[in-house]
């Protein structure tokens, strides 16, 4: 099949299959063939093609003994790539984009993974993160550095960045991503994606819960589509098995009228006024729609976003000390700002990690307040177009200037992951370079197929079709 005729979206690709149309691996060759067309954007740091192709053979092979056997995949066919954090996935090796850590190739799947594989998805393969996911850009030592299709120069946002980059340049329609500090909303953002991070507790971490993080960290995919992360959240959420209550994702069913609350800066951050106008655009197509709009002071969660920094700190500082120590890391197998944050972790007071759980538990409190309020926020997603490679270097040890230089690029991202509440990003327009115009939603836990819906409306009015741009 030529590579126009390839479907958009996973949704489409996995129909196209179902109905034989295309083979689990012809799709699966399409991919690897596009993985080496789009090479220079450093999107996947490893292939694993042999695991994909004898996978896409065994789907291929069920099929055609039984046409109904995969009735229950609704992906079944699709090819997939895992990121370099947040799995495993059986057969994967993982190195968090560090040289510092021993290609370790687990023998089972995560909860997660194995969900993955039961809704049909064939892995092949894993993408670029930042050294220990420690970055909104994705550049790490070791390489590949990721690059954004939609204007090569510039960054994919992370840590997610090397998923999203693959997306957008079509190597797969959807790719695995996790989310703790902004890592799914970021990239998706960047690249003109789809990028939910799921209420806590909807999806499993087990059974290792390595990348629990607190509760602030949440897995899924970025997507080209808002029906495919509706879908894979379908797929995969439910039956958690701790340590958190599994949230009832259709507590909030899109009623005829909501209120939403409209925050279009941010104090003490500067907001583009095109992130901002598209912000204001998106409250004007709720109030066409029907929906109360309620403008809310740009300090009314300045609190709140500043809290979560402390959190997203204190959490990551003390969890890659914790990985320091477990694997023997040493200083200088890793990148300056690494080591930092490790030694931040080591030199922290079990008093302020635990200030860094009562301050994340009165960031949720204040969020369900301010939900009594109205039933949605509606916020930017980023402060400004995707900068240029390099904006956030991390060859040095100021760890609070990297944190500050992510706040200001992304200032709502990380309050969602501290609060446990669900976040989605889509694309809004663009703007006069063609690219995307990011906004977000944020709703009370439990809230994710509310905003999806929401979203698909958004996206539905102003499409965007993320083009790949080939570097001068």
């Amino acid at each position: 099949m030529a590579r126009d005729d390839i479907p958009h979206d996973a949704t489409a690709l996995a129909a196209e299959i179902r109905t034989g149309r295309l083979s689990a691996v012809e799709a699966l060759e399409e991919a690897l063939a596009a993985a080496d067309r789009e090479a220079d954007l450093g999107a996947i740091s490893l292939l694993a093609p042999e695991l994909g192709r004898h996978r896409a053979a065994l789907l291929d092979a069920m099929r055609a003994e039984d046409p109904e056997s995969l009735a229950g995949a609704p992906f079944a066919g699709v090819p997939f790539l895992v990121k370099d954090l947040g799995g495993p996935f059986a057969g994967i090796p993982v190195d968090a984009g560090s040289a510092a850590l021993e290609v370790r190739r687990k023998d089972a799947d995560s909860y997660h993974a194995a969900r993955t594989r039961e809704a049909g998805f064939v892995p092949f393969g894993r993408t670029t993160v930042p050294e220990f996911g420690l970055s909104l850009a994705c550049e790490p030592a070791i390489g590949p550095r990721a690059r954004n299709p939609l204007d090569p120069e510039r960054t994919t946002g992370g840590s997610s960045g090397g998923a999203a980059a693959a997306v957008a340049a079509g190597i797969v329609p959807v790719a695995h991503a996790t989310d703790g500090g902004g890592s799914i909303r970021v990239p998706a953002a960047c690249c003109g994606l789809v990028g939910l991070k799921p209420s806590r507790g909807a999806v499993p971490g087990g059974p290792a819960f390595a990348n629990h993080l607190f509760g602030i960290a949440a897995g899924l995919v970025v997507a080209r589509s808002v029906r495919d992360v509706a879908a894979v959240l379908s797929a995969v959420s439910g039956r958690a098995r701790g340590p958190f209550p599994d949230p009832d994702l259709d507590r909030d069913r899109l009623a005829s009228s909501l209120k939403v609350g409209v925050l279009t800066g941010a104090e003490g951050f500067s907001i583009a006024p095109e992130r901002a106008a598209a912000v204001a655009d998106a409250a004007r197509h709720f109030e066409a729609a029907g929906h109360l709009v309620e403008e809310l002071s740009p300090d009314r969660l300045s609190a709140e976003i500043a809290a979560s920094g402390r959190v997203f700190d204190r959490v990551i500082s003390a969890n890659l000390a914790c990985l320091f120590r477990d694997l023997g890391i040493r200083n200088e197998e890793v990148e300056p700002l690494s080591a930092a944050v490790a030694a931040r972790g080591r030199a922290m007071s079990a008093t302020d990690l635990y200030d860094a759980g009562q301050e994340s538990v009165m960031v949720s409190h204040a969020l369900w307040r301010l939900f009594d309020e109205v039933d949605v926020l509606l916020t930017p997603m980023l402060s400004e177009a995707p900068p240029k490679l390099g904006f956030l270097p991390t060859d040095h040890d100021d760890v609070d200037g990297h944190w500050r230089g992510m706040a200001a690029f992304a200032p709502y991202a990380s309050l969602a992951n501290a609060a446990g509440t669900p976040a989605l990003t889509v694309p809004f327009g663009e703007d006069e370079a063609g690219l995307p115009l990011p906004v977000q939603l944020v709703g009370p836990i439990g809230s994710d197929r509310l905003l999806l819906r929401l979203g698909e409306a958004l996206a539905a009015e102003r499409p965007f079709i993320p083009v790949r741009r080939r570097r001068a």
